[in-house]
């Protein structure tokens, strides 16, 4: 079945830019998950790098799903599928679990301060939008 209703062009440039930070996000995980050189230069200091190093697995797990949930929600939002909407809400859920970790878990905030909680309210803010967003496109018939 088709859509006659065609969407906005604001519909498109938030679907590229979050199937674009979705992707940046996937990057993130694999560098953490396969410890590349490239994950452990973000991290000079010693001591930061080992508490990044040793996330437990649980954390990953929801770091995998948020991410390859988000990037996955972002493909079927292009591709104007309601599928999108249960795909961004579990990838919302994983985000929640895995940000608890970093900011109240970890110990990060004793070792970067308040500075810390930037980062994961970007991250939970954005996954908001994309969730309404996504609501919204179904509510105007986008989505099929």
């Amino acid at each position: 079945m088709t859509n006659s209703k065609k969407p906005n062009t604001l519909f498109w440039v938030i679907g590229v830019i979050s199937l674009l930070w979705n992707a940046m996000g996937v990057n993130q995980y694999l560098q953490q998950a396969y410890n590349t050189a490239t994950f452990k230069a973000m991290y000079p200091d010693e001591k930061v790098l080992e508490m990044a190093q040793n996330t437990p697995s649980w954390v990953m797990a929801a770091f995998a799903l948020a991410v390859f949930g988000g990037f996955l929600g972002s493909v079927f939002l292009l591709l104007r599928k309601k599928i999108a909407k249960p795909i961004f809400l579990i990838s919302l859920i994983a985000i929640v679990i895995q940000m608890t970790y970093n900011v109240f878990m970890s110990g990060a905030m004793e070792v970067y301060g308040a500075g810390v909680l930037i980062m994961p309210f970007m991250v939970i803010g954005f996954a908001f939008f994309v969730l309404w967003h996504t609501k919204k496109c179904e509510t105007k018939g986008w989505l099929s």
